[in-house]
């Protein structure tokens, strides 16, 4: 199943209820789960993002409706990364165009 890397930054509203973001994310993961889309991890990061999820969809389609929800509520905005793992990454970079 293919893994996104999904990069977040508060918004002002999101930064208001800074204390009720982990409330927020524990109910963000019961939401994906419901959708199809599985929360490999959720970080708080302190930098240029605020945050850092791993997630886990059979589809694009899924994720971006899962994300899509995620930004609607107003909160955070993302920036999201297909991520491959050596196997994936091998396996492309060893095919030859042509």
């Amino acid at each position: 199943m293919p893994t996104y890397i999904t990069l977040l930054r508060f918004t002002a509203q999101g930064a208001r209820a800074l204390g009720k973001s982990a409330v927020r994310a524990q109910a963000f993961a019961k939401a994906a789960q419901k959708s199809g889309v599985t929360v490999v991890g959720q970080y708080w990061t302190m930098g240029a993002w605020d945050g850092v999820l791993i997630l886990s969809a059979k589809t694009e389609d899924l994720l971006q409706r899962c994300l899509v929800s995620l930004t609607a509520a107003g909160n955070v905005t993302t920036q999201t990364l297909t991520s491959l793992d050596a196997e994936q990454f091998a396996k492309i970079t060893s095919r030859r165009a042509g």
